[in-house]
């Protein structure tokens, strides 16, 4: 079942950590491609160093103030990188998808990637979204109504009981809290 926009307007720390074991689905030309997710990272607002909404409002952060569910896509070092924006109109609140394990549209994942060993098509953030094909169209898509790119439950509840926490990868200034959540014994963690 698709997420709902009760889901994403919820605390930031809270929605990064249920999001690992949803599946992430999006949709190509050549197919349907699908991963677990495993990795996230949270974002606030202008309390938050390695926010990009920390200073301002721009055309692209501005995401981060409307309603939960929406797709925040930028690119940082040559790679897009994919967030869901959390919290409710006016908090200011987003989800990095970090990493996910591939289950099915392997095929057109090693052509998106160029790579063939499974371990190297999803395992951060760049490389997620290349394997995804995801760029700057995918910017402000609302994942609770789209069909082309959406997050649901998987098809068997299964517990995440090895969920580990720590700081933020790649960012200069951080939080006290730790606010990256990730699933220990996966091989495809970042």
């Amino acid at each position: 079942m698709r997420l709902s926009r009760k889901f994403y307007e919820r605390d930031t720390p809270k929605v990064a950590r249920e999001l690992l074991g949803k599946i992430f689905t999006c949709t190509v030309k050549s197919g349907t491609l699908k991963g677990k997710i495993v990795e996230t990272e949270a974002y606030f607002g202008v309390d938050d160093p390695a926010s990009r909404a920390s200073e301002k409002k721009t055309k692209i952060n501005n995401l981060m103030w409307e309603k939960g569910g929406l797709t925040l896509i930028y690119m940082v070092h040559g790679n897009w990188l994919f967030n869901v924006t959390t919290e409710k109109k006016g908090v200011p609140g987003a989800v990095l998808i970090r990493a996910v394990e591939p289950i099915s549209g392997l095929k057109t994942m090693k052509k998106l990637r160029g790579k063939e060993k499974l371990k190297e098509l999803t395992s951060g953030p760049g490389k997620m979204t290349q394997a995804f094909g995801i760029s700057k169209e995918h910017h402000e898509v609302d994942l609770t109504s789209s069909d082309k790119i959406f997050i649901s439950d998987p098809e068997e509840h299964t517990e995440n009981k090895n969920i580990r926490t720590s700081h933020r990868i790649g960012v200069r200034e951080d939080l006290d809290q730790e606010l990256r959540f990730y699933i220990a014994d996966s091989e495809f963690v970042s």
